[in-house]
């Protein structure tokens, strides 16, 4: 069940590979991600993350998934907005660095 505090969402990336069209589930924190795909029945061994890069964890999830993912509550964004998005999450974090390492 999703809580309607969770941020989720799904892009329209749609990338080609294996012969199905391919989008990113991401969400405003990590725990709201893996509960929602949690619940959408994805492994979490499907799960992408850089430690040197956590703003961009994220599961690709094919179109039938997305659309499902859609039903239940996650917000279908562009490419440009998930983009900015992660822009913005690469930010917080150099600048949450820059002031932890600030004399």
């Amino acid at each position: 069940v999703l809580r309607e505090w969770m941020a989720v969402y799904v892009d329209d990336s749609r990338i080609r590979w294996r012969g199905r069209a391919w989008s990113h589930l991401i969400a405003d924190t990590t725990e709201e991600l893996h509960a929602f795909a949690a619940g959408l029945g994805l492994e979490r061994a499907w799960f992408h993350r850089r430690p040197a890069r956590p703003w961009k964890d994220h599961y690709d999830i094919p179109e039938a998934t997305r659309q499902v993912a859609i039903g239940r509550g996650a917000r279908p964004i562009t490419c440009r907005d998930a983009a900015e998005m992660l822009r913005a999450r690469r930010l917080a974090v150099r600048d949450a660095a820059r002031a932890r390492d600030a004399p």
